[in-house]
């Protein structure tokens, strides 16, 4: 049956979250459906129908920041669209329950035990966000409190009642965050309680999640896009695939088992140590993981793969990265994106290298936002190289040149 309801919330609009929730979940179907096809009509690609999520209570990490209201009070919750102001929140309709009482929690024994929110203008204060990740499958939780100096007096008392009142909690860590930043976690964490990571399984393999590792929020939905992308890549027991911005290494693991070896890559040093902690959790033996730049890797040992998985962040995949994909040569390229219209700039610069698109999924793994994630597979159909391509002529200091440039011009 449809679902015509619509919610309310007493932080919409002003909240940026959900920016949907004046719309029913078939009408925002229907939008992002029309959204994707018209974006990839460029390409002559249509997308199956979109694939529908849980729709609410779907979000396994969930974090909220404070603010100072009086000398003895907080306010907790999430940052106004578009501004550095935050609006209270006490409970959101994508959140795990669990998650949001928790949030509550910690918002009440900040103010019994006297902690101010930390100001990062005057570098005063204390309790600055708080995360918490949930292992859905595993009813794992883990309590992440962000303080923006490492002084939190009382912390083991603070974490003591915390546990009291939520027994569920497995892990409570520490992260200092002092920077004049939109980033919620900093480099530096500090295990208070437990083992400091917590587990979770998707598609019968289990997983080690860290602090900061990438994971998605919405496993259920996740699932279905993994068994997709696997599917797409049409592996066999000969070939190798490149797992590329592979994190945690989740769908190089589930992958391992259709073909003769994976090689993962990963900037992330702590990701890169949880993927290889999972393989050995999971027992994959032909699997292994590099921390660095993936293109960097594919220049630098001459690797010419197979099949190429990348899932890179929303702001797509750089310049560098593709000329030295190219230069690799994989017969085929399975692309997820959470960000579709970066991914289609991507696609046409690998179709000018003789790569053509041909299936497209789309997935709805944060209903009630604008958010898509999109799925293609690429087959190459010729060796042609465009002039662009050409100049790359994998030498790595053209390849450093490049990223350089790309560098400069983010910033």
């Amino acid at each position: 049956m449809m679902n015509q309801k619509k919610y309310e919330c007493p932080a919409y609009p002003r909240c940026g979250g959900c920016t949907y929730l004046d719309l029913t979940y078939e009408e925002q179907l229907t939008k992002k459906q029309e959204y994707v096809d018209q974006l990839y009509q460029d390409l002559r690609l249509a997308s199956a129908p979109i694939v529908r999520s849980k729709e609410l209570n779907y979000r396994c990490k969930v974090q909220m920041s404070f603010v100072n209201q009086g000398s003895r009070h907080l306010i907790c919750g999430n940052f106004e669209a578009g501004s550095h102001r935050i609006i209270p929140v006490a409970s959101c309709l994508l959140d795990h329950p669990l998650a949001d009482e928790i949030i509550g929690s910690v918002k009440q024994l900040s103010e019994k035990f006297h902690l101010p929110a930390y100001d990062e203008k005057k570098k005063t204060g204390v309790i600055r966000h708080v995360m918490v990740r949930i292992g859905l499958y595993t009813s794992e939780v883990m309590v992440i409190l962000v303080t923006g100096t490492s002084y939190f007096p009382g912390k083991q008392n603070f974490v003591k009642e915390l546990r009291k009142k939520h027994p569920q909690i497995t892990t409570v860590v520490q992260n200092i965050n002092g920077a004049y930043t939109s980033k919620v976690l900093g480099d530096k964490f500090q295990t208070i309680y437990g083992p400091g990571f917590i587990y979770d399984e998707l598609m019968g393999k289990r997983f080690r999640l860290s602090p900061g590792a990438f994971y998605q929020i919405n496993p259920p939905q996740a699932e279905r896009l993994y068994e997709k992308a696997i599917e797409l890549a049409g592996l066999s027991k000969d070939e190798t695939l490149l797992d590329a911005y592979c994190g945690t290494g989740t769908i190089g693991i589930l992958a391992a088992s259709k073909c003769r070896k994976v090689v993962g890559v990963e900037l992330n040093k702590d990701a890169v140590s949880d993927a290889r902690i999972n393989a050995r959790i999971n027992q994959i033996q032909n699997i292994s993981f590099v921390c660095g730049d993936a293109g960097k890797y594919l220049l630098e040992n001459d690797f010419h793969p197979d099949v190429v998985l990348m899932d890179p962040p929303r702001s797509g995949s750089s310049e560098a990265f593709l000329g030295a994909l190219i230069q690799a040569s994989p017969d085929r390229i399975v692309y997820i994106s959470c960000g579709p219209d970066t991914q289609v700039r991507d696609i046409k610069y690998l179709m000018k290298a003789g790569y053509q698109p041909v299936k497209l999924f789309s997935y709805d793994l944060f209903p009630w936002t604008e958010h898509v994630e999109s799925c293609v597979l690429l087959e190459r159909v010729s060796n042609r190289k465009a002039d662009s391509y050409v100049k790359l002529n994998v030498k790595m200091e053209d390849y450093y040149r490049i990223k350089d440039a790309e560098k400069k011009a983010d910033e």
